[in-house]
């Protein structure tokens, strides 16, 4: 096959074969040699000489003879150290990863392409082999880092990626290539292009709201039995009734055989009931099992996405001149493929993170009474329903005063404001683009693009991250993540009689309560839970669905937030909590504001599922525009509009005192904390009357009114002013710019304010 130019069928099917056991060899071998360096027992090297005899008998079959030659030499040093001929080095065990590249590399090439490709690195694939059995002479010459050697894990490439995905299956396979194989048969591979596994996942969830939608059918025919049995009872006592009536022999043998196939009806259709309760049953188990099992089908073990760390770890620390221990735990955890193929290079940022920013070289850990190797830790675990993954190191931890000078130095804040700011708000900005400690640019570190990634994937499937750390004994970092993209746990609200869900991992908490907790600042609702301000908007607003008329009894809100806001979101009810398949949306509807995707509930009616982060997006558009509604003003009953008046004032206990006076008159308030805030206000929303103060910030209120004034559309507006300023200069200078009404702040302590304000605009 080697001399050949052209590949039949036959010999495809084999070399993709091929491909598949050398990429599972590939990556044993990675882990077992960085292993193999820290721990050369021989039972820790008997499997890798295996996998490298493997890959010579399959290459052998294939043609592929400078395999064979490579995974020979391979084979010949890891018998010698198994039997204890000799002793691996670290410079061995660079020799013995550059071969295995060499593999790796191979298997990402297409099948076509391999002879070609080999043909073309025969010479560098050449001297690795030289290489290698120059270990057991102790003649080993230097390898040139050429373009055919696999890229080092320190620049944090990648070859490229096979678009398939590997499913294992129960079913037994012949060993085609005859190689004595590495793992068990029920682990055996067969490949399924991805896109057919996400078409079955949702065919498998739309199988199982189909079964489940059939309750109502069995609910139905009870209700037909019923009446069939009401409407046989009547019949019965009219044909009792009609005995003492003279009735011929023909009609009374009519009613009593109709009485009889009531009768046999009604047995009939309970017998049918039984059956199709019975079918229901099976049919929902069956289609619980498919789902069930395609779900497990996506899942993958969390160690199939670690075969590169080990040797990352190892590498980096070697180029920096540190020991590092890793340890891997919860390698059987089961994962989504798409989340364990997004957490790549999340967790290779940390990890490389941690061995520079964390880990100590030897003599700096051994003057800090610590082992001269260092220990990283990564672990992943299922609690609650969610994935937890942490990153950790037993290093020097992070030192918050000189993150603290970071964030000012940057400036994302000020000195005086960093000075307050607690660990976890610090810890924030390292999640920052372009944000970063490290004094000098590196291979590994210093350009601000780490963390970024994160959160980036962390915000993407809907988790969170949080740093602990402490001074001297290292760094965690722990993430939060859905166990599947495929299915969401989430909580299903009432908004407008439309049910919609929201994931529960974004949900920071749910609060049932009455009306009257709502409190009013600045003119913004906001809830108190826990000493904490919630501010409170009103889900109709966000998502544009008009509001019910009918007057709440209860309040109930989710609190929704991202790394910047939290709100409290008004919902009319909550409904439960679900799991959902998730319904990807059309690509022709485009971007649908605030949703995410769709599915289907147990009754097969369809919902929305909400995305988060474009809620609070949202919010905060209604916030900067002043077009945020007050939960509630929907329930308001029109007997009468209520007069609105516009409060401008710099001091926000002024705002307050004359908000709350006017509003316990019965005016509709509006605050604005200086001059240009209210001129903006008055452009959005219409006023019967403007209250303002004189010296403000930006626009004062001489300014305020002389605009309010010269404008066609407000010079109709009274305007009353209320100052501290009590000269009669100061009143003479606002009445003559086109205030209606000059008071002093004094006029708070009388009814001075609120009898200006009707003679103004008359009552509430």
């Amino acid at each position: 096959m080697k001399d050949k130019d052209s590949i039949d069928i036959a010999d495809l099917s084999m070399l993709d074969l091929f491909r598949i056991e050398l990429e599972n060899y590939t990556k044993l071998l990675e882990v077992g040699l960085v292993e193999v360096e820290q721990n050369p027992a021989p039972e820790k090297i008997e499997p890798l000489m295996r996998a490298a005899h493997s890959i010579k008998g399959a290459a052998r079959i294939v043609g592929l003879d400078l395999v064979v030659s490579l995974a020979h030499a391979i084979e010949d040093v890891l018998s010698a150290a198994q039997h204890g001929k000799m002793s691996l080095s670290s410079d061995d065990i660079d020799l013995l990863l550059k071969g295995n590249d060499l593999f790796v590399r191979l298997a990402a090439v297409e099948i076509r392409s391999m002879p070609q490709w080999l043909k073309d690195e025969a010479e560098s694939i050449d001297k690795i082999s030289q290489s290698i059995r120059g270990i057991l002479t102790g003649k080993t010459p230097d390898i040139p880092n050429t373009k055919n050697t696999r890229p080092s894990t320190i620049e944090h490439e990648e070859p490229p990626r096979i678009s398939q995905e590997k499913i294992p299956v129960p079913e037994k396979r012949e060993d085609v290539l005859k190689a004595k194989p590495l793992e068990k048969e029920e682990d055996s591979f067969v490949r399924v292009v991805s896109e057919s596994l996400n078409r079955l996942m949702g065919f498998a969830g739309e199988c199982l709201v189909q079964a489940r939608s059939t309750k109502p059918f069995s609910v139905s025919l009870l209700k037909i039995k019923d009446w069939h049995l009401e409407l046989g009872n009547l019949l019965g006592s009219i044909f009792e009734s009609a005995k003492s009536t003279a009735l011929s022999k023909e009609v009374r043998e009519r009613f009593s055989e109709s009485l009889k196939q009531f009768d046999q009806i009604n047995d009939l259709l309970v017998e049918q009931i039984v059956d199709f309760e019975h079918f229901s049953r099976n049919l929902e188990r069956l289609a619980d099992k498919l789902y069930n099992e395609v779900v497990e089908i996506r899942m993958r073990p969390f160690s199939d996405g670690l075969p590169g760390f080990p040797r990352m770890v190892r590498d980096i620390a070697k180029k920096m001149g540190k020991r590092a221990n890793f340890e891997i735990l919860g390698e059987t955890t089961r994962i989504d493929r798409d989340i364990l193929e997004k957490l790549e290079a999340p967790l290779t940022h940390l990890i490389r993170n941690a061995i520079d920013h964390g880990l100590e070289t030897p003599e700096e850990r051994l003057a800090a009474n610590k082992k001269a190797e260092g220990t990283l830790t990564l672990e992943a675990r299922h609690s609650s329903g969610m994935l937890y993954v942490r990153v950790s190191d037993d290093g020097r931890g992070i030192d918050i005063e000189r993150l603290r000078q970071k964030v000012v130095e940057k400036g994302h804040t000020s000195r005086e404001i960093a000075t307050n700011l607690l660990d976890g708000e610090l810890f924030d900005f390292l999640f920052l683009p372009g944000f970063s400690t490290a004094n000098a640019v590196t291979e590994v570190s210093g350009r601000g693009v780490g963390l970024d990634v994160v959160m980036s994937m962390v915000q993407e499937v809907g988790g969170t991250v949080r740093v602990d750390t402490k001074p001297g004994q290292g760094t965690s970092f722990y993430l939060q993540l859905p166990l599947t993209l495929s299915v969401l746990r989430t909580l299903i609200v009432d908004i407008g009689d439309e049910p919609y869900a929201i994931p529960l991992s974004r949900i920071d908490r749910i609060i049932e309560s009455s009306p009257d907790r709502l409190k009013i600042l600045e003119d913004k609702q906001f809830y108190v839970f826990e000493n904490e301000h919630i501010g409170i908007v009103d889900a109709h607003q966000v998502l544009q669905i008009p509001a019910p008329d009918d007057k709440t009894q209860a309040l109930f809100i989710v609190v929704i937030s991202d790394r910047l806001n939290r709100y409290g979101l008004v919902v009319d009810n909550f409904i439960g909590e679900r799991e959902l398949v998730v319904i990807p949306l059309d690509a022709r509807l485009g971007r649908i504001p605030n949703v995410s995707a769709g599915a289907i509930l147990e009754d097969g009616s369809p919902v929305l599922i909400l995305d988060v982060d474009d809620l609070v997006r949202s919010i905060d558009n209604l916030l900067t525009h002043g077009r945020l509604h007050k939960v509630g003003e929907r329930n308001q009953v029109s007997e009468g509009k209520r007069k609105r008046v516009l409060v401008v004032d710099d001091s926000l206990t002024v705002r307050e005192v004359e908000r709350r006076l006017l509003e316990n008159s019965g005016y509709d308030v509006t605050v604005a904390v200086d001059g240009v805030d209210g001129w903006n206000t008055l452009q959005l929303k219409t006023f019967d009357l403007v209250i303002s103060d004189i010296d403000m910030p930006r626009m004062n209120g001489i300014e305020l009114i002389k605009k309010i004034k010269s404008d066609p559309r407000l010079r109709q507006i009274p305007v009353i002013i209320v100052s501290y300023k009590d000269r009669e200069e100061d009143r003479i200078k606002g009445l003559e710019a086109g205030a209606n009404y000059y008071l002093t702040k004094s006029s708070f302590q009388d009814k001075s304010l609120n009898i200006a304000v009707r003679d103004m605009i008359g009552e509430p």
